[in-house]
């Protein structure tokens, strides 16, 4: 598990006091083992010596501190016992030689693994990202330059720290649910709310990834933080662009269906007038008809909420308003937006083709930005087909489910597709029809066709244009199915 490695300050100033203790502590032991007529390996407590030096000398001064102790015990034992060599004390010298040298290697390992374990964490004080460790209690252990600079808390402040507490985290879901996921893949990414100590609030892109030991039990949490503060407020500022964009777009394509839109009011006022009319002529009557009275109530009632209905789905195309997502049926939109555009239909002299999917294709969106798309698809298909004389003009409009099993997951897709049989597309060209400012009309902003594929993809979706010269040019909208649906 990656600690903090940095060599703490009070140790450093300590370091001549532990050097003062390894040198007072080899000359006790020198003397008791020498000097004493204990029965016992003195020599072994050189191991304490070893063991203390190793916490503040390099691999050259722990292998000179060894050599030294083994030199003290071999002159102890020459000392105390050359002239009456027993079997017993020549035992207890090459235990404690034994027992200094294992604890010399295992110093020596022990030591390179921590000088392997502060390269690896000078590489990560290197980074700009913010990385940190936590244990299994979100404790933390281990703090990087890039932490400390983020969040404005030098390490010696954040380790041993609760990290949620001292960064007050807000996550995207409950952390339970996170910590659950984090347990079965190992690793977890999201975009997280953290407070600095100044108290500014950051948003940062957070990857999390699990540390475990040989039995598979988790042991610590490396955490990666990016900052994306700036990032988050750029996309807010261009989803706002788009939207006011997209509503001036609404605007002018309502404009353009203004016939349309006349005539679709007009129809049911004048039915209510009619049959207003009609009321009073059999109420007029010697013997007023009151049957005939109660069916021109109930059309005039039918043909009011008729226009109601009209006005209600211009109100909606004219609101500013965020993406709203709700439940819908993509037939039921279709059959909104051809009441707008029936009349511009009409007029140009083009016959519809419609073949709906006989089965509902439920969908989770924001149906005025739909519309929006199917209504400017449709309009630029019935425009592209004024120049065709020599054959009747046809727009097709099209729904069916499909499968991707390509996907991942695999997933079903509502298609919404709409043909012209127009003179198509030049081949050259049709890759930039959806690019921002691109257009083939002369009076054209080149943004319509940009505005379809922002309003699609952001409902998770595609459109893709495909056309054949002379042929006419079809317009094919994937939209993923509602999951509870599916």
């Amino acid at each position: 598990m990656l600690k903090n490695t940095n060599l703490p300050s009070t140790l450093q100033s300590n370091s001549h006091l532990n050097s003062t203790l390894a040198l007072l502590g080899a000359t006790a032991i020198f003397l008791i083992d020498t000097f004493t007529p204990l029965d016992i390996a003195v020599a072994v407590l050189y191991v304490a010596v070893i063991m203390l030096s190793a916490t503040f000398l390099s691999r050259t001064g722990l292998l000179a501190i060894a050599a030294t102790c083994v030199f003290l015990t071999i002159s102890s034992f020459i000392i105390a016992h050359w002239s009456d060599l027993e079997s017993s004390a020549l035992i207890r010298c090459l235990v404690s030689l034994s027992a200094i040298i294992v604890t010399t290697l295992l110093a020596l390992k022990n030591n390179q693994a921590t000088h392997d374990l502060r390269d690896q964490a000078a590489l990560l004080d290197l980074t700009h990202d913010a990385i940190y460790v936590r244990d299994n209690h979100d404790v933390i252990t281990y703090w990087n330059a890039g932490a400390e600079q983020l969040y404005g808390w030098p390490r010696e402040d954040a380790i041993g720290k609760v990290a949620i507490d001292l960064l007050k985290s807000k996550f995207p879901k409950p952390l339970a649910e996170i910590t659950r996921d984090l347990t079965a893949e190992g690793r977890w990414q999201g975009e997280i709310t953290h407070t600095k100590r100044d108290g500014s609030s950051v948003v940062v892109a957070s990857r999390w990834s699990q540390q475990r030991d040989d039995k598979g039990r988790p042991v610590a949490t490396m955490v990666t933080n990016n900052d994306i503060t700036d990032q988050q407020l750029a996309e807010t500022a261009l989803h706002k662009a788009e939207s006011e964009l997209a509503h001036v777009t609404r605007l002018t394509t309502l404009g353009e269906l203004m016939a349309s839109i006349a005539h679709e009011v007009n129809q049911p006022l004048a039915a209510v007038v009619t049959n207003g009319e009609a009321a009073l002529r059999w109420l007029k009557r010697d013997v007023p008809d009151l049957t005939e009275v109660n069916n021109s109530l109930e059309r005039m009632i039918s043909n009011g909420r008729r226009a109601s209905d009209v006005i209600a789905r211009l109100r909606a195309l004219t609101r500013k308003t965020d993406l709203i997502r709700a439940p819908l049926d993509a037939n039921e939109l279709l059959e909104d937006v051809l009441l707008l555009v029936e009349r511009e239909l009409i007029a140009r002299d083009v016959a519809l083709r419609l073949d709906l999917a006989a089965t509902p294709l439920p969908l989770l969106g924001d149906r005025v930005q739909l519309q929006q798309a199917v209504i400017n698809l449709a309009l630029n298909a019935v425009q592209a087909m004024s120049s065709v004389t020599d054959r009747p003009r046809t727009l097709r409009i099209s729904t069916r489910l499909e499968q991707d099993d390509k996907a991942e997951p695999p997933q079903k897709n509502a298609i919404i597709e709409i043909a012209d049989n127009g003179p198509g597309i030049d081949p050259a060209v049709i890759s930039k029809l959806f690019t921002a400012f691109y257009t083939t009309k002369s009076e054209g902003m080149g943004m319509g066709l940009s505005i379809c594929r922002s309003i699609i993809e952001s409902h998770g979706g595609t459109i893709v244009a495909t056309s054949e010269l002379g042929h006419g040019a079809t317009f094919t909208i994937h939209l993923p199915v509602r999951e509870d649906a599916a």
